[in-house]
């Protein structure tokens, strides 16, 4: 979790393009946002908590003159979520200065971590993210050789988007398990997450920035470089599942259309006899459509969801928090009585769902059948997705029976593994679908834990 974009033009406003790139990622990481530039080679950032419209405003905008860009919005996966974590962090490295976004989680971090601080560096976060930039800052190299170096060091998920001097550069670890394209604007490079943030900035879609590769843009324009061999290709599946934005071209397939695949064959895997359709909004709507076209179930929104949940910092009251799942949705009249299926894309640790349940019977509903548009997820993400407890994976040690007592439907069934991946048409040798199937593309932290809070100091986040 978390979006990253960059951008270099000599002509444009990059930090206002940069602005509404991270906005278009915000569904990728709300906690915080920031923006760092560059204006001959000095670099200024500006970083805080929250939705990237509560951090910026015009005044600060234009506070932020350069030629180069890059920003980023964040979930946290190691580190809290406060602000010494928030990125893109500067780090002053005794070769360089580097400003550095991340989207993605490092695995095997501590011994890279103890060689820094041995070394005299001073780390002031519990981010992996700094180590990035301190590896990178410390090595007097050429900046596509510098890149090597630190990819051959690090081990896990990364799509990182960089200012070097007055270069944006970026690169991907050699799995290219999280995502990270490559545009245009017109002679300008831009580099994000996903292609929703390229298609808000008008830049045309060119490619992906490939697995184990470095990309750079300086003042004698773009350049490319394999900076380590590409391993197994793993891109995570959960993106196409869930995570990316619809409207996203992943592997060059609109995902949106995806997830309408993974409903249609969920309706063959697991048919249900049912008067009414209804997704979970919002993710789990396109596989409700799919779910009603292939079943002939008419489809209707049961589900009003309240889109600014989870976008306040003011918590509800213990009163406010016993209406429960009702902070975020509300049902209509017209489910009372009425046989439900209702579609989402997945379930992790089962009380949302539960709640949700509850809810549906008590507003009148006579039956609610559950139809899940990927398989159960069984197993931690260790790669940048904020489910790396085994302990809150609700399916983890139950049946698919015993998951449908905990949640309280008349029937569960979930999408297959062969069904998820016919509906993402792409290979299984080409996808890490860990969460699933406890296959991992890489070695994974000892006993299978990994502790987000692990790096805190005496300090941050007090």
């Amino acid at each position: 979790m978390c979006g990253v974009f960059g951008v270099r033009s000599d002509e444009r406003d990059v930090a206002r393009l940069t602005y509404f790139g991270i906005f278009a990622l915000q569904h990728r990481g709300q906690e915080s946002a920031g923006i760092a530039v560059s204006e001959g080679g000095r670099v200024t950032a500006m970083r805080e908590m929250g939705l990237v419209s509560q951090v910026f405003d015009e005044e600060k905008l234009s506070a932020l003159p350069g030629n180069v860009a890059i920003g980023h919005t964040r979930y946290s996966t190691t580190g809290g979520a406060h602000w010494e974590n928030a990125q893109p962090f500067v780090h002053q490295g005794s070769a360089r200065t580097v400003a550095l976004g991340h989207n993605g989680n490092l695995v095997e971090l501590s011994a890279l971590r103890e060689e820094l601080i041995g070394d005299g560096i001073k780390l002031v976060t519990s981010s992996d993210t700094e180590v990035i930039a301190a590896l990178l800052a410390r090595d007097p190299a050429p900046i596509h050789e510098a890149a090597a170096s630190t990819m051959k060091r690090l081990k896990g998920a990364y799509s990182v988007v960089a200012i070097v001097g007055d270069a944006l550069v970026a690169f991907r670890d050699p799995h290219g398990i999280r995502p990270l394209t490559l545009g245009r604007i017109g002679d300008d490079w831009v580099v994000a997450s996903e292609s929703c943030a390229l298609d808000l900035v008008g830049a045309e879609r060119v490619r992906d920035v490939r697995p184990g590769e470095v990309v750079w843009v300086d003042g004698e324009g773009f350049h490319a470089a394999q900076a380590v061999p590409a391993g197994r290709h793993a891109a995570c599946i959960f993106e196409h599942v869930y995570f990316a934005r619809p409207d996203s071209r992943l592997a060059g397939s609109e995902v949106h259309m995806e997830r309408v695949r993974m409903g249609e064959r969920l309706a063959e895997e697991a048919p249900a006899v049912a008067d009414v359709v209804m997704s979970i909004p919002d993710s789990g709507t396109p596989a409700a459509i799919g779910f009603a076209k292939r079943s002939g179930i008419p489809y209707d929104e049961g589900l009003i969801k309240n889109r600014y949940v989870g976008r306040t910092f003011i918590q509800p009251d213990q009163e406010l928090r016993r209406q429960g799942i009702r902070l975020k949705f509300n049902p209509l009249d017209e489910i009372a009585g009425q046989r439900l299926v209702i579609v989402d894309d997945s379930i992790v640790r089962g009380n949302t769902m539960r709640q949700l349940i509850e809810m549906l019977f008590q507003s009148g509903a006579e039956e609610v059948h559950v139809r899940i548009s990927s398989p159960p997820v069984v197993s931690p993400c260790f790669y940048g997705i904020d489910m790396a407890d085994p302990g809150q994976l609700a399916a983890a040690d139950r049946t698919v029976e015993e998951m449908r007592e905990l949640i309280g439907a008349t029937s569960l069934a979930y999408l297959s593994v062969e069904g998820m991946q016919w509906a993402a048409r792409l290979p299984s040798s080409g996808v890490c679908r860990a969460c699933f199937t406890r296959e991992y593309p890489t070695d994974i932290p000892e006993g299978g834990v990994a502790e987000k809070l692990r790096f805190e100091v005496s300090g941050v986040g007090s």
